[in-house]
């Protein structure tokens, strides 16, 4: 059983409503064993960020550099979102055999961003950051999932960066793979042919 998990990819492949699912089942899990354990749930920190920053996504296309400066805050915010989840003091779902916690998104998503949106120099510089480079020893030990785009998904909630078009979003995934690899973290893609969600689950669970 993998230590923690993380649930990445690019916009609009399904994470978020994954990870709602997850939760759901270990629910029901417990419910069904009559115990309270459970791994912890960290939720989509970028979208916490933007709020509490003011970031919209019109100037983050706009400004490179306002861009890099999310990108440092969206680090900074799941180091700390990390630290709190596992903290020593709070229940330990590991004991069970189960995950510590299940991240929607990682250290990672912000590296993909800097890439494709600043520069290459740029993202190599947050890989540096302290919090990085204690997250990045978290995922080398945790199961890493990586959605694969589906067309038919994606969709703009009006706060978020959004391609353009499908190209462009082919290319953040191809990114994601990229920096991956890059940084030498193991990962497991989830085909977007596989749609239904609880099969979806089903495939994170066969993994775990």
């Amino acid at each position: 059983m993998s230590p923690n998990v993380y649930i990445i990819g690019a916009q609009s492949t399904g994470k978020t409503t994954l990870v709602g699912a997850l939760e759901t089942h270990f629910i029901n899990h417990c419910e069904t064993l009559s115990t309270s354990a459970s791994p912890r749930f960290i939720r989509e920190i970028a979208r916490k960020v933007l709020d509490k920053h003011g970031y919209t996504a019109e100037d983050i296309a706009k400004s490179p550099r306002r861009t890099l400066e999310l990108q440092k805050l969206i680090i900074e915010a799941q180091a700390q979102a990390e630290y709190e989840t596992a903290a020593p003091d709070t229940p330990a779902a590991d004991a069970t055999g189960l995950p510590v916690f299940i991240s929607d998104r990682s250290a990672i998503d912000p590296v993909v961003y800097a890439r494709q949106y600043v520069g290459l120099q740029e993202s190599r510089g947050l890989l540096t950051l302290p919090e990085w480079r204690q997250m990045h020893k978290h995922m080398a030990a945790s199961l890493v999932i990586l959605c694969e785009p589906n067309i038919d998904w994606l969709m703009s909630d009006g706060v978020r960066l959004m391609p353009r078009d499908e190209e462009e979003w082919l290319l953040t995934h191809k990114l994601f793979c990229d920096v991956l690899d890059e940084v030498g973290l193991s990962f497991i893609v989830l085909p977007k042919e596989m749609s239904d969600i609880e099969d979806r689950v089903g495939f994170v669970l066969e993994h775990m």
